[in-house]
């Protein structure tokens, strides 16, 4: 018997394999490729000879151009998500992959030799569509690719890698602020690195396996069979590979268009899980504080220099958080989870709000440092708990032929939630200053109410149960239901078993 575990099913720990840590690994190029190019504008706001060169301290609508800078990005970055599910669908993840990267690439280099505003906007722009293509696309072939039984470590990868890109940019802007007594152009090395994880990305990505899923929606049954075997064994590899064609066989006469998610009720409840998800997380103000970092620093006293560093080792530690969540992404209810992110990201922000409104203005040191202190515990609760549970969260909501546009869906919502509060928050800050945190405060505590007591879990339910949490059992017409030679396997997907015939006309009950 190849299992470890006396109920038939795979052991999790066999599969820990070194060939799926290292695809996981190279892929999350385009992971970092979307955390740097997101990252770079908080350390290029801080950067004095980039608001000289574009005369952000003396023009009258500098705040709203900044304003502009931040939410056109992720206006771009709403659109560019919606195409990835098409994208994916029809050529494959890699192919919407390697799309996001070029965009991120060709936004990188425009970046950097912006020569005026416009320009500079209108690249931001692209880095936005490209950015989230890579936001929704790398997650979406981790789901599919990875063995199920260890899927929420490993696609929490990816918000640990961005994380990582995060802290680079933080790092590399930091580096060349120290560059503005010698060069006029030092604010531009920072933004034309954006193009190096991108290129690494389309470099190594025709190597990498594409999703046995999408494979075998293409009908390419022994592609698939091959990257199964390469990341299961031998057993495990054939009893997944009967599993995703018995779906395969139902999903393909399912109708996977945006509209038909709305229309039904069942999936319109998971694409409402997946936006309001994303949307709830990202009202916790992360990217407020991340782009916003050196003027919230400036805010506590501190000077150009110490706000780019304390910026840079913000992001740091959030990488030493998003690791800390691999402890427990698999271990804890996601509800509870994100419940739990959510809360504790409300509690700094109250201490931090408190903290400004009295002693912003002040020489208090201790209250200074304290505030500062808020900023980083809030960075665990977003890092350690919010940031990948996200993504691990609305990949297991849709089955596999919405997969793609439910979780672009989820990415659409984190766009539309930055969008609005980044775009006013210059603004904001200009004129109610530390009372905009009460926006994310009231947000975020009702967001965590309504999903503990609303949002069902999905951490190892077997996929029949999660269709049941749905309704989905109607979309399994009678001629699909076996009539003979059933057995019982192994169901991979979440340790459980479940009935899979010997032949291609199966009993499915689960529409992963």
């Amino acid at each position: 018997m190849d299992s470890d575990n006396l109920d038939g099913s795979p052991s999790k720990w066999r599969q820990y394999r070194a060939y799926n840590l290292i695809t996981v690994l190279a892929m999350s190029f385009g992971s970092l490729s979307f955390g740097y190019s997101n990252n770079i504008i908080s350390t290029t706001f801080g950067q004095p000879t980039f608001i000289k060169y574009f005369e952000l301290d003396t023009r009258s609508n500098a705040t709203e151009l900044k304003g502009v800078m931040n939410g056109g990005y992720h206006a771009a970055a709403f659109i560019g998500v919606l195409f990835v599910g098409s994208l994916a669908d029809r050529w494959g993840r890699k192919v919407a992959i390697s799309v996001g990267a070029l965009l991120t690439l060709i936004a990188g280099a425009g970046l950097a030799g912006s020569v005026h505003v416009a320009m500079f906007i209108v690249f931001r722009f692209v880095s936005g569509a490209g950015s989230s293509i890579l936001l929704a696309g790398v997650p979406l072939w981790m789901n599919e690719v990875v063995p199920a039984a260890n899927r929420g470590v490993l696609v929490d990868i990816h918000g640990a890698v961005f994380q990582f890109g995060f802290a680079v940019a933080s790092w590399v802007g930091y580096g060349f602020y120290f560059l503005t007594t010698k060069s006029m152009d030092a604010w531009r090395p920072p933004l034309a690195f954006q193009c190096l994880p991108p290129i690494i990305t389309l470099s190594i990505i025709y190597w990498l396996p594409e999703s046995p899923r999408w494979l075998l929606m293409r009908g390419r049954v022994d592609d698939a069979r091959s990257i199964l075997l390469r990341s299961h064994t031998a057993s495990e590899a054939q009893i997944e590979l009967d599993r995703i064609q018995a779906q395969m066989s139902v999903d393909r006469t399912l109708n996977n268009s945006y509209i038909h998610m709305f229309r039904k009720a069942s999936y319109r409840k998971r694409c409402l899980l997946a936006i309001g998800t994303c949307m709830m997380a990202n009202c916790s103000g992360i990217l407020v504080i991340n782009n916003y970092g050196p003027t919230i620093y400036g805010s506590l006293g501190y000077d150009s220099e110490k706000q780019l560093l304390l910026s840079a080792v913000w992001s740091t530690f959030g990488i030493f958080c998003s690791f800390c969540g691999f402890l427990f992404v698999d271990r804890l209810p996601r509800p509870r989870l994100l419940t739990m992110g959510l809360s504790g990201c409300v509690v700094c922000l109250i201490v931090l709000a408190a903290m400004i409104a009295n002693y912003g203005s002040s020489q208090n040191f201790v209250a200074l440092k304290a505030s500062v202190a808020m900023i980083f515990i809030y960075e665990f609760f977003w890092c350690g708990v919010l940031s990948g549970t996200q993504f691990v969260y609305c990949g297991e909501l849709f089955p596999s032929h919405l997969r793609a546009k439910g979780l672009s869906l989820g990415v659409a919502g984190i766009n539309l939630a930055n969008v609005i509060f980044l775009t006013v928050a210059p603004t904001a800050f200009a004129n109610i200053g530390w009372r905009y945190y009460l926006v994310f405060i009231i947000l975020s505590g009702i967001s965590a109410i309504v999903i503990f007591f609303v949002w069902p879990d999905t951490r190892g339910v077997p996929l029949e149960e999660i269709a049941a949490l749905f309704g989905d059992y109607d979309e399994i017409s009678e001629p699909h239901a076996l009539q003979q030679d059933v057995q019982v396997v192994p169901q991979v997907e979440y340790g459980a078993s479940k009935e899979v015939s010997t032949h291609h006309e199966v009993a499915v009950k689960s529409l992963e």
